[in-house]
């Protein structure tokens, strides 16, 4: 579990990073907040008490994302790969490993190349610009609150639209339901059936949507549209000022959904499969 001087710092030096290298980095803040007891996930590089490196490891079901960063200033010291090498006992129990960087940086392509990985995919982070009106629904689509009845559902929806094996589609929404993100989670009724689930994630002003999947036997119908037509009036009619989701380059459907329904591409992120 971080502390709030931890994570007061790791915001600094990503600001500081950020502005230097123009680029945008994805430390998933919603997990950085919400870290496990003992969990070691993060790994620091200090000099004289300041935090001037860090490195975090996500987990979402059989794959661990990695991203970090280290402050302009005292790069070139071979404190990245310091961090990296503590983390290796980690990523070791892992089924495989995401290295992510993004995409325009070129401090972080440049140590890539000194690792043994291979490119995957590519994703774009999506803002809705806010100029598009959003239609009413005229699909029988009503957004509710999760219950925790749900989580089977969760579960399913993870395994058949996100590729989780059975028992990490569990863990992963066992972690979800002990950090307190059970209340951010949204289901969607079509039918008079519960047919899909989408996650929005507040800091402050900004709305962040996780996980939105739709059953296969419900996909082509419109739902996932209207549903997400949806969440984002729901998050502008509560005065939040942008709304914010992820999706692979190579998932030609959803980008086409997301484009038509307002998103724009605000900033891509490459992901490698690194190889121990």
């Amino acid at each position: 579990m971080l502390t709030a001087d931890q994570l007061n710092e790791i915001k600094a030096l990503q600001q500081t990073v950020e502005q230097h290298d123009i680029i945008e980095l994805k430390l998933n803040w919603d997990m950085l907040e919400n870290r496990s007891e003992g969990e070691l996930t993060d790994f620091f590089a200090f000099d004289s008490g300041k935090v001037v490196g860090f490195l975090g490891l996500y987990r979402f079901g059989s794959k661990i994302e990695v991203c970090g960063m280290v402050h302009p200033d005292f790069r070139k010291r071979g404190i990245f790969s310091d961090l990296f090498r503590q983390s290796i006992t980690v990523l070791q129990k892992s089924r495989y490993i995401l290295l992510n960087v993004p995409a325009n940086s070129v401090t972080g392509k440049a140590w890539l190349n000194r690792v043994s990985c291979t490119f995957k995919e590519s994703e774009y982070l999506m803002r809705w610009e806010g100029s598009k009106a959003i239609p009413d629904s005229d699909q029988p689509i009503q957004l509710r609150p999760s219950l925790p009845e749900d989580n089977d559902l969760k579960i399913e929806l993870d395994i058949v639209c996100f590729d989780f094996q059975a028992e990490e589609a569990k863990a992963y929404n066992d972690y979800l339901a002990k950090g307190g993100f059970q209340k951010e989670f949204y289901m969607i009724e079509a039918q008079g059936k519960t047919v899909g689930k989408i996650r929005i994630h507040r800091v402050g002003k900004r709305s962040e949507i996780y996980g939105f999947a739709v059953l296969p036997e419900f996909q082509g119908k419109g739902y996932g549209r209207k549903a997400l037509q949806q969440a984002v009036k729901l998050e502008k009619d509560q005065g939040q000022s942008a709304v914010y989701l992820d999706v692979q380059l190579k998932n030609e459907r959803a980008l086409s959904l997301y484009t038509s329904c307002g998103f724009v591409q605000e900033s891509q992120q490459d992901y490698y499969l690194y190889s121990i």
